[in-house]
C-alpha cells in the first residue's frame, strides 16, 4: 500500500477533476489525504480519502479579491490571478504540508498545475511532487510564444526570435510581480532566487499528468518523458441528482445544442443571452447550463430552450451535437471525450489558450472575443453543423482519449512514482 497526500488549489477547477483519479487509487488499497479548501471536504470524504483544512483560506481575502479581480480583464486579471491565488498561498501550503507529513509520511504528494507548494517543497527536500495539468500544456518551449497570449505556434528563425522577444518581455514587464513575489518566498525559505516562469515549474515533476489528448495541444517534439496525456478522467457519478422533467426531449430532438457560461465567468448576457437568441428559431434543443447562477437570471426563454443551474457533463454530452462555451478547459475535455465539436467565445483566465488549441486542433471554432453577437453564434453554430471536419476532428480525439485510459492510467503512473519513492527511501535508510 502507498500512501499518497493531494493538494489542490481550492477551485473547483483544480480540485474536482482529481476526484476519479484519487478514487481509483483508494479502490486499489492506497491510503489518501487531501489538502484543500472547506468546500471540498464532502466530495473528499465520499470517496473515502481523509480531509485536511488548509489553514488560511480567509473567506474574507477571498471576497476582498473577487472585488478586485472583478475590475480587471486580460492580462492583467491573470496577472492578479497567477499573484493572489497561486503565488502569496505559498508560505502557508508549504508550513501545513509539512506539519501533515510530519504527523504521518506520504509516499507522494500530487496536486493540480496551479498548486506552487508541491513542487518547492519537492526542491526543499520534500517527498516527490506528481503533478496534474487543469489547462492547456502551459510549458514554454522555442516553438511557442509565451502561455496567455493565444498565440499559435510560430516555427523558423523568424518565428523563433518572435517567442524569444515575447517571452522577454512577457517575464520582465506582464510577469514581474509575479517572479518577484514567487522570489521573495523563495528567499524565505532559504531556497535560490530562480528565473523560472511558474509555468516551468511542474516540468520537474517525476510525473505529469495532462487531462488531455495529445492531439488538442499545439505538435513539439521539447517535452519531457515525464509528461503523459491521459485524457479527462471520468466524472463520479453524483447520487443527488435527478433528471429534470424535460429529460426525455433530448431522444426526440432533432439536434442538441448545449451552451454553458462555466463556473468562473458567469455574466450571462456574455454568452447565455446571444445565444439563447441566436438559436431561437432553429429546429433543435438548447440546453443552456448557467454553471451556478439562478436560471430566472435569463428572463423568458425561448420556446425550444431548457435551462439549469448545472448538469453533470457525462450524463449530457452523449445527447449533444455542438457545445458553444466559453472555454473552460474541463468541459472542452469532456466534450471531446464524446466527440462533440466546439464553439468557443472566452478571452478570461487561460481561455484564451483553450480558444486558440480548439480551433488549431480543428474540432471547433473560435470566435476571438469574450461577447459575441447572436449572429456571430450563429453563424458558428450553423458552420459546425453543416461542416463535417469539426466533428470528424472530435471524433479522432475521443478515440485518442479512449486510448488514454484516463483517471486509470493516472492512477498507475501515479503508483509507479509512488514505488521509485519508497525504493529511494528504502536505500538511505
Amino acid at each position: 500500500m502507498s500512501r499518497f497526500l493531494f493538494a489542490t488549489v481550492p477551485a473547483v477547477g483544480h480540485t474536482v477533476p482529481a476526484l476519479p483519479i484519487a478514487k481509483a487509487l483508494i479502490d486499489r488499497g492506497h491510503s489518501l489525504r487531501w489538502y484543500t479548501g472547506a468546500a471540498f471536504e464532502n466530495q473528499i470524504a465520499s470517496i473515502g480519502a481523509t480531509y485536511c483544512p488548509m489553514s488560511e483560506h480567509d473567506s474574507s481575502v477571498v471576497d476582498e479579491n473577487a472585488l478586485q479581480r472583478s475590475r480587471l480583464s486580460g492580462l492583467s486579471r491573470l496577472r492578479f490571478d497567477l499573484v493572489n491565488g497561486f503565488v502569496r498561498p505559498v508560505t502557508a501550503q508549504i508550513r501545513d504540508l509539512r506539519e501533515l507529513l510530519a504527523a504521518e509520511p506520504a509516499d507522494v504528494v500530487v496536486g493540480d498545475t496551479g498548486f506552487l507548494g508541491g513542487p518547492l517543497l519537492q526542491e526543499l527536500g520534500g517527498p516527490p511532487f506528481a503533478a496534474y495539468g487543469v489547462t492547456v500544456a502551459a510549458f514554454p518551449g522555442p516553438d511557442l510564444a509565451p502561455f496567455g497570449l493565444g498565440l499559435r505556434p510560430a516555427r523558423g528563425a523568424m518565428g523563433r526570435l518572435r517567442n524569444r522577444l515575447l517571452d522577454r518581455f512577457v517575464r520582465a514587464v506582464l510577469f514581474r510581480e509575479v517572479l518577484h513575489t514567487l522570489n521573495e518566498i523563495r528567499r524565505d525559505l532559504g531556497l535560490p532566487e530562480s528565473s523560472k516562469s511558474l509555468f516551468e515549474y511542474p516540468m520537474g515533476a517525476p510525473a505529469y499528468l495532462q487531462l488531455s489528448p495529445a492531439g488538442f495541444e499545439y505538435p513539439r517534439d521539447d517535452l519531457p518523458d515525464s509528461i503523459h496525456f491521459v485524457g479527462p478522467p471520468r466524472p463520479l457519478p453524483d447520487p443527488a441528482w435527478q433528471p429534470p422533467a424535460w429529460w426525455a426531449e433530448l431522444e426526440r430532438a432533432p439536434l442538441v445544442v448545449l451552451v454553458t457560461q462555466g463556473t468562473v465567468a458567469t455574466d450571462s448576457d456574455q454568452l447565455l443571452t446571444p445565444a439563447l437568441t441566436a438559436l431561437a428559431a432553429e429546429d433543435c434543443l438548447v440546453v443552456a447550463v448557467t454553471g451556478g447562477p439562478d436560471p430566472t437570471v435569463l428572463g423568458s426563454v425561448p420556446a425550444n430552450a431548457r435551462v439549469e443551474r448545472r448538469i453533470p457533463f457525462d450524463r449530457l454530452m452523449p445527447y449533444v451535437d455542438v457545445f458553444v462555451t466559453n472555454g473552460g478547459y474541463g468541459g472542452v475535455q469532456l466534450a471531446l471525450a464524446d466527440g462533440v465539436p466546439v464553439v468557443v467565445a472566452g478571452k478570461t483566465e487561460d481561455k484564451i489558450e483553450v480558444a486558440a488549441r480548439v480551433a488549431f486542433s480543428g474540432v471547433g471554432i473560435n470566435l476571438r472575443t469574450q461577447t459575441p453577437s447572436a449572429d456571430q453564434l450563429g453563424r458558428a453554430v450553423r458552420r459546425v453543423l453543416t461542416e463535417p471536419r469539426f466533428a470528424e476532428a472530435a471524433g479522432s480525439l475521443q478515440a485518442e482519449i479512449r486510448a488514454g485510459g484516463r483517471e486509470e492510467k493516472a492512477a498507475s503512473l501515479l503508483e509507479e512514482v509512488a514505488r521509485a519513492s519508497r525504493q529511494r527511501r528504502d536505500r538511505v535508510v
